[in-house]
């Protein structure tokens, strides 16, 4: 099932972790408006980029979000975030740049462990906090800037 262009529910819910573990990473209903704005994001985002972007979290089960170490308060849990990459284009820290310069409402855009990149968005009809964050290695948060690795 498409949820955009280039997006699609399989894309978005898929998990190794799950399949390894046996975990049910079945999105729900309530849950569907969220994965479609987020997939509305995640199109905007492959534009700004000019390339595809490989999502590696999408939407996780409270089940899954635990067996990952998620955040309880995780926005992957209610469909509102994805972690990807976009090696065609460049480094995560480049990706994140990039993408913070797209003007839409963003929650956060994170730079996470020098890998990857998170991008959350506000659920609909909320606005999001637009914060710029890098996580280090340590796990220390910081404003989005270079880390070293």
């Amino acid at each position: 099932m498409n949820l955009s262009t280039d997006f699609s529910l399989e894309e978005l819910t898929f998990s190794e972790m799950a399949t390894r573990q046996g975990i049910n990473n079945t999105a729900p209903e309530s849950v569907m408006p969220n994965l479609r704005a987020l997939a509305a994001a995640l199109e905007m985002v492959r534009y700004k980029l000019g390339q595809p972007v490989l999502i590696s979290s999408g939407y996780r089960s409270i089940q899954l979000n635990s067996a990952v170490g998620g955040a309880l308060t995780s926005a992957h849990v209610k469909g509102l975030a994805a972690d990807f990459r976009c090696p065609n284009f460049g480094e995560p820290l480049k990706v994140a740049a990039e993408i913070a310069s797209i003007p839409f409402d963003f929650d956060q855009i994170i730079h996470e462990f020098g890998r990857w990149v998170h991008l959350g968005i506000a659920a609909p009809g909320e606005v999001g906090r637009k914060q710029l964050l890098t996580i280090d290695r340590a796990g220390t948060r910081s404003g989005l800037l270079p880390a070293r690795y």
